[in-house]
């Protein structure tokens, strides 16, 4: 059992499940179909989902286990995830426990796998597959007493959701930014106005890699006045879009928004026009960000692209981490924040549907957290402390 991609004649992607004589297995396939066009999920979701519901219905078939019923048996499958690698080195598939075991897979990535397999389990009962006993295996019937006060609404009353039974604890990851030094830093490393655009478009703008390789040119209004373009929205800005890209680029927002951008990534934009025109003329597709530098010329970067640069960029400046794009990111929503900006404006600017989302965002500069330190008066009894 594996993962593997399906193009239609459309040219959309998903991903579905093959066995070993690469036959679809129709109940997972038609599950990860609905997951992209029905739930209007990105490919990546249905390549996430399809390798953890690969990994389910190999742990049934080397156990002996009918997939449609093992679900009672999911703490058993959550150790054989622990520590039974993808491709054991001696062919087996069987876990080798013993003292000082490295795990196979972390606690994040076993999550995933289960979000998935309860997924197709709940789809399976859906569709007459699996019995309904089986949702009673997967989730567990809760009250809305066990959420944080603002969770629970402004009703009274006492409601009634499904939890999920099997989850890993994870542990509490330290979420940082990148320091306004660093991405100077890999600004000045970059050899090409359109390597400095892309820094500024994570950095500055605050775009995500899936975003910042899915605009298009057509998308960015750079002009004080845009109502020529149809685009009564003033000063220059940016359309953030989610659809389907060639380059497999995908906006995780559903939600299209517009981004305004300063003078500084305008004049990053300008700089890189020039340069594209030099090298393709008025040729190269309507995506804004194209391959300069290696073939195929004009062709659309895809977004591990940025993954790469940045990694580059992180060498040839001699910082003491690797900096990702996403870090540029979380920059630049503490940034809006160090600047005065409220909680509800950085929602905005980063896109984000629920307050909430913001909190992972806003990362205090330690300057500002000293200045807030020495802005609190000291007590009257204290002020003459030391003094004799």
């Amino acid at each position: 059992m594996k993962a593997f991609p399906v193009v239609l004649p459309s040219g959309h992607r998903y991903w579905t499940v093959v066995d070993d004589d690469l036959h679809v297995v129709p109940v997972i396939d038609e599950w990860l179909r609905f997951v992209r066009f029905g739930k209007s999920r990105s490919e990546s979701t249905t390549k996430a989902y399809a390798s953890g519901a690969a990994l389910y219905l190999r742990w049934c078939l080397t156990t002996g286990r009918d997939w449609t019923v093992a679900a009672r048996d999911l703490g058993l499958f959550m150790v054989w995830l622990k520590y039974t690698p993808s491709r054991p080195a001696d062919g087996s598939a069987s876990v080798v426990l013993g003292p000082g075991t490295k795990p196979a897979r972390g606690e994040r990535r076993i999550n995933v796998i289960l979000t998935a397999v309860r997924g197709l389990l709940s789809h399976a009962v859906s569709v007459g597959t699996a019995p309904q006993a089986v949702l009673g295996q997967i989730y567990e019937l809760a009250d809305t007493r066990d959420l944080p006060q603002e969770a629970q609404g402004e009703g009274s009353g006492l409601h009634y959701r499904l939890r999920a039974q099997h989850r890993v604890q994870e542990p509490e990851a330290d979420v940082d930014r990148a320091s306004d030094e660093e991405m100077v830093a890999m600004f000045l490393a970059s050899h090409s106005a359109r390597d400095r655009l892309i820094v500024l478009l994570h950095g500055r703008v605050g775009l995500r890699r899936g975003q910042v390789a899915g605009l298009h040119r057509s998308d960015c209004h750079l002009l004080p006045d845009s109502r020529a373009l149809g685009c009564d929205y003033k000063g220059a800005h940016v359309h953030v879009r989610r659809r389907d890209n060639s380059n497999r680029a995908w906006s995780k927002s559903k939600k299209e928004w517009t981004q305004p951008l300063d003078f500084l990534v305008v004049q990053g934009f300008d700089q890189y026009f020039d340069e594209r025109h030099k090298i393709l003329g008025a040729g190269g597709s309507d995506f804004l960000l194209v391959n300069l530098f290696r073939e195929p010329l004009g062709s659309p970067m895809p977004p591990d692209a940025f993954n790469e640069l940045f990694e580059r960029l992180t060498k040839r400046s001699k910082l003491s981490r690797n900096v990702t794009p996403h870090m540029g990111r979380r920059a630049f929503g503490s940034n809006v924040s160090d600047a005065g900006g409220s909680t509800d404006e950085v929602q905005a600017l980063l896109g984000q549907k629920h307050p909430e989302s913001v909190r992972p965002y806003v990362i205090p500069d330690r300057a500002r957290l000293r200045e807030a330190v020495e802005r609190v008066p000291s007590p009257r009894g204290l002020n003459g402390m030391g003094e004799r």
